[in-house]
C-alpha cells in the first residue's frame, strides 16, 4: 500500500513537472510572437493591453526592455543599469496589477535622462564632475513617475550638464543615431531619444533649456514635447540655466507623450519655479479623437489656423528638411487647417539673447561644484584655491568651462548692463512677438532644426555652427510656451526630419491634440530604424 502511495505520488509529481513544462512552452511562444510583433516598436497604450489582458507581466516587459538595451548596447544609449533595482520595480508593479489596479502607465517600462537624480542609480549630468554620485532622493519627475508604476531600465546619456546640441559632449562618450550610426542623435537629450527610436523602451525623460527635447527628438524619427515653463517640477533636476530648463516626455507618438505627460505635470511646493494653477490637474488625453475648433470627422482641423512665421523659412532651411515640412502642412491644410503667414521678426536676436542669458545662470549654478563637498576633486593641489581650479579644470569638460567663462562674463562689473540686461530685454520683447502672433493663428508650425542630423564630429571644432543649429528652438524656450516635435519624413541621406509645432501658455493639450490628428492620418511617427 505504501508502494503503491508512493508510486502515486510520483506520478503526481511527474504530471505536475509535464504541466509545468507545457506552461512555460505556452509562455515562450506567447513571448516570441510578442516580441517578433514588437521588437521595434513599443507604445504604453499596446503594452497597458498586454497587462490588463494579462498576456504580459512587467517583469517580461522588462527582461523585454533590458535584452533591448543590450542588444543595442552599441548605440551608448545608457549610463547606468543596475539589474536589481528595475526587477524591483517591475515585481512591486505586477503585485499591483495582480490586485486589479489599473493605471495608464503601471508596468510600463522607461528610462531618465542623467539630469535627473534617482535613489539607487548614479545622478552625473554626464559629467566627470559626478562621477559616482547617487542621490538620496527622487526628482520629482521622477517620484511621480515611480508612483504611477513605471519601470526604470536606468540612467541615459546626455551632454554634460545638459550643454550641447549633439550628445557628443558626454563624459561617457557620444551616443549614436540608430537610423545611422555616423550621425549625432542631437542632444542634449540624445539618449533618451536613442532609447525610444532603437525601441528599447515605449518613452523617456528629458530636459529642455534651449531645445533639447525638441531638436534630439526630431533628429531621431520620434515625438517630444517641451510643455509650458513651470508645468513640472525642476526640484531635482541638475540644474543649466534656472529660468529656461523644463523637463519633458519623449515617445513614439503624441498620444504616448500626453499619458507620460498627465503623471508629470502638476505643482510642486519645493520647487519656487513651479506654476500653481486654478484649474485641477488636466487630463492631455482628453482632446484626442475629437475635432478641434468646429471641425468635424471629415475636416477635423476646420476653424484652426496654423501660423508659419516667415522667418522660419527663409534662408538658412536646408532644401531636404522644407520638402517633407512643406508636405506635412499641406496634410494639416487637407484636413482643414488654414495656414497663416506671421512674422516673429527677432527670431535671429534669440541666439545672442540665449548665449548670454543660459550660460550666466550655468556660470551661477554650477559654482557649487569646488570639489569640496561633492563632485571631482583634483588629487594634485597646494592650496585651497588650487584645489577649487584644478578640480574643476579635471571635472568640466571644454564646453561647460566655455560657458561657464561667458556666463562669468557677462554678469562682471561693466558688462552686466550691456550684455545681461540687454539679454533680458530682448527676451521680453522675443515672447511680445510670440503673443501679436497668436492674435492671428492658434499654432505656429516650422522646423526644428535648419538640417538633418550631422556626422559626428562634424561641427565640434566650430562652436557657434553648433549654436547656430537651435535657431527655430531658441525663440519658444525664451518666451517659456509649450513646443513639440513631430516626425514628418526624412531628408538627405535617410535621417529623420521633425517640424515644431508651437502653443500659447498651457495649452499642451491643444497641441498634443493637433499633433494626434495628423499622426492619425500619417504613420512617420510608425516607422523605425532598420
Amino acid at each position: 500500500m505504501a508502494v503503491k502511495g508512493l508510486l502515486l505520488g510520483s506520478e503526481v509529481s511527474e504530471l505536475l513537472c509535464i504541466e509545468k513544462f507545457y506552461i512555460l512552452i505556452l509562455q515562450f511562444l506567447r513571448w516570441n510572437v510578442f516580441f517578433s510583433m514588437s521588437a521595434k516598436l513599443l507604445s504604453s497604450s499596446s503594452l497597458r493591453t498586454l497587462l490588463y489582458d494579462k498576456k504580459a507581466s512587467a517583469t517580461g516587459l522588462t527582461h523585454y526592455s533590458r535584452r533591448n538595451a543590450g542588444q543595442q548596447s552599441s548605440l551608448n544609449a545608457f549610463v547606468d543599469i543596475r539589474d536589481d533595482l528595475t526587477l524591483e520595480q517591475a515585481k512591486a508593479a505586477d503585485l499591483r496589477l495582480a490586485s486589479g489596479e489599473k493605471g495608464a502607465l503601471l508596468g510600463i517600462p522607461t528610462a531618465h535622462k542623467d539630469i535627473f537624480v534617482t535613489q539607487g542609480w548614479t545622478s552625473t549630468a554626464g559629467s566627470k564632475m559626478l562621477a559616482g554620485y547617487q542621490s538620496p532622493f527622487d526628482a520629482e519627475v521622477v517620484s511621480r513617475l515611480n508612483a504611477a508604476g513605471t519601470v526604470s531600465i536606468g540612467k541615459l546619456n546626455c551632454d554634460e550638464f545638459a550643454m550641447g546640441s549633439s550628445n557628443e559632449k558626454s563624459a561617457y562618450g557620444p551616443c549614436l543615431n540608430p537610423w545611422d550610426s555616423l550621425a549625432v542623435p542631437g542632444g542634449s537629450s540624445g539618449g533618451s531619444a536613442v532609447a525610444v527610436a532603437a525601441g528599447v523602451v515605449p518613452f523617456t525623460t528629458g530636459t529642455d533649456t534651449g531645445g533639447s527635447i525638441r531638436q534630439p527628438a526630431s533628429l531621431c524619427g520620434i515625438t517630444g514635447i517641451k510643455p509650458t515653463y513651470g508645468s513640472c517640477s525642476r526640484y531635482g533636476m541638475i540644474a543649466y540655466a534656472s529660468s529656461l530648463d523644463q523637463a519633458g516626455p519623449m515617445a513614439h507618438s503624441a498620444r504616448d507623450c500626453a499619458l507620460v505627460l498627465n503623471a508629470m505635470v502638476g505643482f510642486d511646493a519645493k520647487d519656487s519655479t513651479s506654476v500653481q494653477r486654478p484649474v485641477d490637474q488636466e487630463d492631455f488625453t482628453a482632446g484626442f479623437g475629437k475635432a478641434l475648433r468646429n471641425g468635424d470627422v471629415a475636416k477635423p482641423l476646420a476653424g484652426v489656423r496654423v501660423g508659419l512665421p516667415a522667418e522660419f523659412f527663409g534662408e538658412g532651411l536646408a532644401a531636404d528638411v522644407r520638402a517633407p515640412i512643406d508636405a506635412a502642412l499641406k496634410q494639416l491644410e487637407a484636413m482643414g487647417a488654414m495656414l497663416v503667414n506671421i512674422s516673429l521678426p527677432r527670431t535671429e536676436l534669440s541666439i545672442p539673447a540665449y548665449y548670454v542669458i543660459a550660460p550666466a545662470e550655468a556660470s551661477s549654478n554650477l559654482s557649487r561644484f569646488d570639489g569640496v563637498r561633492y563632485g571631482h576633486r583634483a588629487a594634485d593641489y597646494t592650496d585651497l584655491k588650487s584645489m577649487y581650479e584644478n578640480s574643476r579644470s579635471e571635472g568640466f569638460g571644454l564646453e561647460v568651462q566655455r560657458r561657464i567663462m561667458v556666463g562669468a562674463y557677462v554678469l562682471s562689473h561693466g558688462y552686466y548692463d550691456a550684455y545681461y540686461l540687454q539679454a533680458q530685454k530682448i527676451r521680453r520683447l522675443i515672447a511680445q512677438d510670440f503673443q501679436a502672433a497668436f492674435q492671428q493663428c492658434d499654432f505656429i508650425a516650422g522646423p526644428v532644426s535648419p538640417t538633418v542630423a550631422w556626422n559626428l564630429g562634424e561641427k565640434s571644432a566650430d562652436p557657434v555652427q553648433m549654436y547656430l543649429a537651435d535657431i527655430y528652438t531658441l525663440s519658444t524656450s525664451l518666451a517659456g510656451l509649450p513646443g513639440m516635435s513631430v516626425p514628418v519624413g526624412f531628408g538627405d541621406k535617410n535621417r529623420p526630419v521633425g517640424m515644431q509645432l508651437i502653443g500659447n501658455y498651457f495649452k499642451e493639450g491643444e497641441l498634443l491634440a493637433l499633433a494626434d490628428h495628423y499622426q492619425l492620418a500619417t504613420d512617420w511617427h510608425l516607422r523605425t530604424p532598420s
